[in-house]
């Protein structure tokens, strides 16, 4: 069994985070050269891109 490998219920998980990340990234103040390439790492990358958006991505402008 793959340690990084995430199946059922934390892959379902993983799945709500990313799309929360991509709403979180679109409804987003920044440029859109920025959101495209947020919304690429976290695409492709699923779980380490939702980390490093978590820790250094676009906040919304309050």
């Amino acid at each position: 069994m793959n340690m990084f490998e995430l199946r059922g219920l934390g892959g379902l998980l993983l799945l709500a985070l990313d799309i929360w990340a991509l709403v979180s990234i679109i409804n987003s103040s920044r440029r859109t050269g920025s959101k495209v390439l947020w919304c690429l790492l976290v695409v492709l990358l699923p779980l380490l891109g939702f980390i490093i958006w978590l820790v250094a991505g676009p906040r919304s402008a309050k």
